[in-house]
């Protein structure tokens, strides 16, 4: 269960990723890249690191069962593996890897705050 954990001293090297919120050290992203976003790339290529996560988010949630979590239901992480997310990631993502997405399937709803419920 302590895979997507960031240690208490690497704190200041994490990043989030701004598709879906997990919070990782930059280490961890180059190395592994993404858990739930594997379409991103960012497995040793530290150019998509830089474009597709932030250093800069506000609060961060513990997930240890996002399939009974209402807190992942609500901020919609609820279908990605267990972690530590970020309430709000700064940043958007560039337009080439949003366009990539919607090519291949993906729904972007930014974590930034802007995206706006349609129900």
């Amino acid at each position: 269960m302590a895979d997507n954990f960031v240690p208490p001293g690497q704190q200041r090297y994490t990043r989030a990723c701004m598709v879906c919120s997990i919070v990782m050290t930059q280490a961890r992203f180059r190395s592994e890249g993404c858990p739930n976003c594997p379409f991103l790339d960012l497995k040793g290529s530290p150019e998509a690191i830089e474009s597709c996560t932030s250093g800069v988010y506000e609060g961060l949630m513990t997930i240890a069962d996002p399939k009974k979590s209402w807190v992942a239901k609500w901020q919609r992480i609820d279908g990605f593996v267990q972690g530590v997310y970020a309430m709000k990631v700064s940043g958007s993502l560039p337009e080439d890897v949003k366009a990539a997405m919607e090519d291949e399937g993906h729904v972007y709803i930014p974590r930034d705050g802007s995206a706006v419920e349609q129900d």
